[in-house]
């Protein structure tokens, strides 16, 4: 072990220690905020929105034993039940080609190979059909590194045989019942015109029109939906095309980042901030799905199939710890008003800008390219964990959930930036955060009895691997050392575990630290559960 390195531990292990006292300490003064459930006043069943779908960069990716690691670990972990991605139609899987008559072929062995491992893992697909064959296409625009044809067909009956085909032998593949469950999807981003679609909108509407037609003559049942814009662009105009021309459109899809580019830097690069407002996101998701109810078909469910703190794979706002809460918190405001929030991505392996320069270079991943898991993913673990039942509670900023025979609490403080610096520069740096006091969970109406407490946390200096990472001081490689030792700091174990007793005259209190851009999962469940569950039961 390098002399450095012990220096790191021992740095580690000595703040790992003066965090618990403060801890400690703060735990005993008033609390500032007071999170208070009864456990017998259930709102209604826990909106499982935020699971169900997830990003990934494009499919040929999804052929690699990490990418399929990683998914198998998030749908384990943070409850996944689909993913979507780009390319599928793209060259390098060899869907398409043409004889020499100019006849279609069609090789769907690669799509197969991608598909087996989704479902393996236990997995839908949510199909993103796109990008052009280059053999069908019109033009020779392209899109990122591993070059994505963003042209229109040049024979759209070709086009609408190559995806009536595919549906057909993932049918026959998979079978109807299990197809039936996906849903397609037509493009990405097709507003964000000679950037991922080189037509204009009636272009685009067209080859919507194609595509849906193609998936509706294998089965009726099957769900196809659009546009896919960037910024929640064309929604009341997709939904006016698809009614006057009597085109099938099951669901509405579309895009939010919450960063904005100002500028270019010295460098020439794109200069990004992260949107300090309070309804950053929310307000946006909000204003789509009253646009929808406007509408002539005001029942349509809206699914966006991308969103995160940035559009770009290179900011490092994706792997600092404030991503955590800020997810928890856009996603709280997002509740009632969408039927899923697809984050953009699960994993680093990522590929748009060619191959990722070091292990935290602001990829758009829940999981870094060595495995490591970001602070993002655990505020997906941490909703995963909440039980089936939502109580009543008065606190805007967490979820209080029954199941299991106990409580969780999920609860947290965002705080944006006050900052007038680009997240290129402000996240490259070690950000202490600030104390905001106590917070009390106060829980009654629990069955008497005895219970195991644990209390999960992500925040600065906890389950904050980048933060661990600048201090070794951001190397291009990481040694197996190195990443055996930011694992195990960032493995999401309890920061405290106890067993108490809870009794029917009073209610259960638990006070614990705040700081901003903290979260926590406090749960509490009858101990005779916990021993079912590490006996197997």
């Amino acid at each position: 072990m390098s002399t450095n390195f012990r220096r790191f531990l021992s740095a580690a292990l000595c703040a790992c220690a003066l965090l618990c006292a403060h801890a400690h300490a703060h735990a005993q003064v008033a609390p500032a905020r007071v999170i208070s459930a009864d456990y017998r006043r259930v709102e209604g069943a826990r909106d499982r929105f935020p699971h169900l779908v997830v990003g990934a960069g494009r499919a040929a990716e999804g052929l690699r034993a990490d990418w399929q690691r990683d998914l198998a670990l998030v749908r384990r972990e943070c409850g996944f039940e689909y993913v979507r991605f780009h390319g599928l139609l793209q060259d390098e899987l060899g869907v398409y080609s043409e004889d020499r008559q100019g006849r279609p072929v069609y090789n769907f062995q690669y799509i197969d190979a991608v598909y087996d491992a989704v479902l393996d893992a236990g997995v839908r697909p949510f199909v993103e059909f796109g990008f052009m064959p280059q053999r069908m296409a019109s033009g020779e625009k392209t899109i990122f590194w591993w070059k994505g044809n963003i042209t229109p067909p040049r024979d759209y009956a070709k086009w609408e045989a190559l995806v009536r085909a595919l549906v057909e032998h993932w049918t026959e593949r998979y079978g109807r019942e299990e197809v039936r469950r996906w849903y397609f999807e037509v493009w990405n981003e097709p507003n964000l015109k000679d950037l991922f679609w080189s037509g204009d909108r009636d272009e685009y509407f067209k080859l919507y029109d194609v595509t849906a037609r193609a998936v509706k003559s294998v089965s009726a049942d099957y769900r196809v939906g659009g546009p896919a814009t960037a910024g929640r662009g064309w929604v009341p105009e997709m939904i006016k095309h698809a009614t006057e021309a009597r085109v099938p459109l099951d669901f509405i899809t579309t895009h939010d980042y919450g960063v904005s580019g100002r500028g270019l830097d010295a460098e020439g690069n794109q200069q990004l901030f992260l949107d300090p407002a309070r309804d950053a996101i929310v307000s946006g998701v909000r204003g789509v799905r009253a646009q929808i109810e406007a509408s002539a078909l005001p029942n349509l469910p809206l699914h966006y199939t991308e969103w995160s703190t940035s559009y770009s794979p290179r900011d490092p706002v994706h792997d600092a710890y404030i991503s955590a809460a800020y997810i928890v918190s856009r996603l709280k405001g997002a509740e009632g008003h969408a039927d899923s929030m697809s984050y953009w991505t699960f994993t680093d392996i990522f590929e748009e800008n060619g191959p990722v320069p070091s292990p935290f270079h602001g990829g758009f991943g829940l999981i870094n390219f060595q495995g490591l898991r970001k602070p993002s993913f655990y505020a997906y673990q941490f909703l995963n964990r909440l039980g089936g039942e939502e109580l009543a509670s008065g606190d805007a900023d967490s979820w209080v959930t029954r199941g299991g025979g106990g409580v969780q609490a999920l609860f947290w403080n965002y705080t944006p930036p006050k900052t007038e610096e680009s997240d290129q520069g402000y996240f490259k740096r070690d950000l202490p955060s600030k104390d905001l006091g106590g917070v009390r969970v106060s829980l009654s109406g629990l069955p008497p009895g005895s219970y195991t407490l644990s209390v999960y946390r992500v925040g600065y200096g906890v389950n904050d691997v980048y933060t661990d990472y600048l201090k070794m001081g951001s190397p291009p490689a990481l040694t197996r050392e190195q990443l055996r030792a930011l694992a195990g700091r960032n493995d999401g174990t309890p920061v405290m575990i106890a067993r108490v007793e809870v009794k029917a005259s009073a209610p259960f209190v638990h006070d614990l630290p705040m700081r901003e851009n903290d979260v926590y999962l406090l749960t509490l469940l009858p101990a005779s559960a916990n021993r079912d569950m590490k006996r197997g039961r």
